[in-house]
């Protein structure tokens, strides 16, 4: 059975070597990848390489519920492309388009079986959203203070 794919993106206010580097490292990772205020990232490991693993913790603020993101790598072109396979064999790429001063992040995954396509894109979509918002916080705090 071959999974239907979903398209996800958003334009991030940052050049894609700044955007690369708040995707790729464990610090920033913790800072945005989850899909509401009620939810954290309790832990990011990231080996950059083809056949580097990646891992996230991801909780409920309140305990409720968590799971781990555990991935391995495919490709690794800085700042330009990610691909990598899930544990469960789904494939993601992630691509970064220079956008003038701006940089297009467009990621393609494989659906999976148990929950209905408009969730898991809204889901994948709210974390794309929140790097969106950390991305160019960091931005603003970085103009502010160079100013």
């Amino acid at each position: 059975m071959i999974n239907e794919q979903i398209t996800i993106d958003t334009v991030i206010a940052a050049p894609p070597e700044i955007v690369w580097q708040y995707w790729t490292e464990p610090d920033h990772i913790m800072q945005w990848n989850f899909a509401s205020d009620d939810w954290c990232c309790q832990s990011a490991e990231n080996d950059l390489k083809v056949g580097g693993q990646y891992r996230a913790r991801m909780e409920a603020k309140d305990g409720s519920f968590g799971f781990d993101f555990e991935a391995v790598y495919d490709e690794v072109s800085a700042p330009n492309t990610l691909t990598y396979t899930m544990a469960d064999g789904r494939k993601v790429a992630t691509n970064f388009e220079a956008q003038g001063r701006s940089t297009k992040v467009t990621t393609i995954f494989d659906a999976e079986q148990e929950n209905a396509i408009d969730m898991q894109r809204d889901g994948w979509q709210a974390i794309l959203n929140n790097f969106k918002s950390y991305v160019e916080s960091q931005q603003t705090t970085r103009e502010e203070m160079t100013t």
